[in-house]
């Protein structure tokens, strides 16, 4: 049950489907490990394997291409620690690592650990003022770097603002000169079309939670041709590339919950981006001051995750709108950190050319599988207020106290 009357932050995570929840439990009930040899292993070990079919089936790969991780995190983590060691292993002198300054912490810290860690280097691709990725300034950096270059990394949809990608273009530009293409596509995954197959990408990341399945089980879809070097060593599960024991209670789970958004996609992008564009049109007329973040894709054509809504709202603190929405029983999320009680930027609105104090004056808003059209209304009676107390409260700090958070670099 949600704490707050209505729960707009679904991209954080979502509640679990029924059906989700009928396989998870039925499983909680037996017994087994999936590695034993007995009847009862092998049952859990049949459990795991018709789960790993229907979740590649929902993302369009093989099965054989389905790594069980614990999450998102941990995938992005095997994904670009794996490929970056494999390729440093064939090619010591190719140790750069292409990514955009609007990726997930998942992904941006990993990649700082390698540079501080490992000697990799950190080679920035462009994004515009929608966050969308510059294939034009991705071309010259692979023209000037390609000899170089241990791997690239771009997420499929951005997590605050929305903006979906151009992945099959950017992995085929990569592929173009035998590069290795990794996507986190946590949030784009169930959302909108995923196909691991066409998108010719190395691998791929998904995780259970956002979708209606459980939390603590995600994937790593990784190419039949591409090995990855372990992050963590034990038995030799999942290809020999990520060792531990499988939980099929959860895969049951995320298979459930895979196979029921892959069945209904268009017709719940449909709705969702219904409600979506009825919630701008209704902002922008109740907070005209309020300004949308991202593409506007009112028509629904793939340019912005259905269910996503990024506002900027002059000068207030994100995190107090956040507090004054929270009591009036609206769930929702700054999408930026916050360290020692000092508001924090959102690092994606920078990378999109925002100025630090506009890109602390956020907030996003997330629709989800159990969203309905009361939940806009009430977001709608709810904001106006809410935000001229917040803006009463004014800004916390000007530019000059404010660090980009927790990326290990400024920008």
């Amino acid at each position: 049950m949600n704490t707050s009357a209505v729960y707009l932050d679904h991209a954080a995570t979502t509640d679990m489907t029924p059906a989700a929840l009928a396989a998870i439990t039925a499983q909680f009930a037996a017994t087994g490990n999936p590695s034993s040899l007995h009847a009862a292993g092998r049952r859990a070990n049949r459990v795991v394997d018709d789960a790993r079919i229907a979740i590649a089936a929902a993302a369009g790969a093989h099965s054989s291409e389905l790594i069980f991780t614990s999450g998102g995190t941990e995938s992005d983590n095997l994904a670009l620690k794996g490929l970056f060691w494999n390729r440093v292993d064939s090619n010591p002198a190719a140790r750069m690592i292409l990514v955009s300054g609007i990726e997930h912490h998942a992904v941006l810290d990993t990649v700082t650990w390698l540079a501080e860690h490992e000697q990799a280097e950190l080679c920035w691709m462009p994004v515009d003022a929608d966050g969308v990725l510059d294939l034009d300034g991705v071309r010259a950096l692979l023209d000037e770097h390609h000899e170089r270059i241990a791997l690239g990394t771009i997420m499929w949809a951005n997590n605050e603002v929305g903006t979906v990608q151009p992945v099959p273009e950017f992995a085929a530009l990569l592929a173009g000169y035998g590069i290795p293409a990794h996507s986190d596509a946590v949030q784009a995954f169930g959302a909108v079309p995923t196909d691991f197959a066409a998108s010719k990408l190395a691998a791929m990341s998904i995780s259970a939670h956002k979708i209606g399945g459980p939390v603590g089980i995600g994937g790593l879809l990784v190419r039949r041709d591409v090995t990855l070097m372990p992050v963590q060593h034990g038995g030799g599960h999942e290809r020999k590339m990520r060792s531990g024991t499988l939980n099929a209670a959860a895969a049951a789970g995320f298979a459930a919950a895979a196979t029921e958004v892959a069945e209904h996609l268009a017709e719940e992008a449909a709705r969702l981006s219904g409600l979506r564009e009825y919630a701008v049109q209704r902002i922008s007329q109740l907070v005209p001051e309020a300004v949308l973040n991202g593409p506007r894709d009112a028509e629904n054509r793939g340019a912005r995750l259905p269910g996503n809504l990024h506002f900027t709202f002059p000068e207030c603190e994100g995190d107090s709108l956040l507090f004054v929405l929270d009591m009036l029983g609206i769930a929702s999320s700054t999408g930026s950190a916050c360290t020692a009680g000092v508001p924090q930027p959102s690092h994606v609105l920078l990378a999109m050319g925002r100025d630090a104090r506009s890109a602390r004056s956020v907030q996003r808003f997330t629709l989800g599988h159990r969203s309905t059209r009361a939940d806009v209304d009430a977001l709608l009676e709810a904001l106006p207020q809410a935000y001229e107390r917040a803006r009463k409260a004014g800004m916390a700090a000007d530019e000059s106290s404010i660090h980009t958070a927790g990326t290990g670099f400024t920008r």
